[in-house]
């Protein structure tokens, strides 16, 4: 079994019994208990499980939600694939909004300097690296700064978007799965996303592997509302499956 394929198997276990223990997994997966710490420690910096003394346990059983600086340090390579792929689906001129996130943050960076576009952001950190871009109009939704995202969310950002409406909405996800739709940890952060995707024309999903079948706290959209999903190779098969059939098309960098 690979690496991959091992780590995988450990979050499967993982979800279905809520914990995992080394030496229980250690057994099952019929490796040493050193390598299963190693599996352990990547999937924490993936952000998938929090580590507990002798083992783990998912991090939506326990509401953990790692920080932009501890996001952004992990999946670098997948994260600037889905960007790349995504700025396909960038207009040629037009409006578009960019949902704070990691791999969001990348895909500004990779907006184009031959196009007029107006930019739509909740997120402080993509306005100041959008801001001095002669071609770009951006417009910043203010509210409450969250720590965790340096996301901008309560009324201050909700009632702009009520009255705007872009061509696409890039928006990212901590969870998507068939049975609870897209997910997220906190509810404000929800509450501004579920505004932005009913802004939008088209909906553009940003969701690496590590977010496919994880359930987060609080809905903020169904599969029916993404028209597009973009997420990287190291996606399960059979999860892309199972959303592929809700009828959302789904691409992998």
């Amino acid at each position: 079994m690979y690496a991959e394929e091992r780590q995988q198997a450990i979050v499967r276990i993982a979800r279905e019994q809520g914990r995992v223990e080394v030496a229980g997994l250690a057994d099952e997966l019929n490796v040493t208990s050193e390598t299963i710490r190693r599996d352990l420690t990547t999937l924490e910096r993936a952000g998938v499980l929090r580590r507990v003394h002798g083992g783990a346990i998912p991090v939506e059983r326990i509401g953990f939600e790692p920080a932009l600086a501890t996001r952004d340090a992990v999946l670098v390579e997948e994260k600037e694939r889905i960007a790349k792929l995504a700025l396909a689906e960038v207009p040629e001129e037009g409006a578009i909004i960019l949902d704070a996130g990691t791999t969001t943050i990348k895909l500004a960076n990779l907006l184009p300097a031959d196009r007029e576009l107006t930019v739509v952001v909740n997120s402080p950190v993509i306005a100041t690296a959008l801001g001095t871009r002669t071609n770009l109009n951006v417009l910043l939704l203010g509210g409450r700064v969250r720590g965790k995202t340096l996301a901008t969310v309560d009324d201050w950002s909700l009632r702009p978007l009520a009255d705007l409406y872009v061509d696409v909405a890039f928006v990212g996800t901590n969870g998507i799965s068939v049975e609870r739709g897209l997910t997220t940890p906190d509810p404000a952060e929800a509450a501004v996303k579920r505004a932005m995707i009913k802004a939008a024309r088209r909906t553009v999903l940003l969701a690496d592997h590590t977010k496919l079948g994880n359930d987060y706290l609080a809905r903020f959209g169904e599969l029916a509302d993404v028209d597009l999903m973009v997420t990287d190779s190291r996606a399960d098969s059979d999860l892309v499956g199972d959303i592929e059939a809700t009828g959302v098309r789904v691409v992998r960098a």
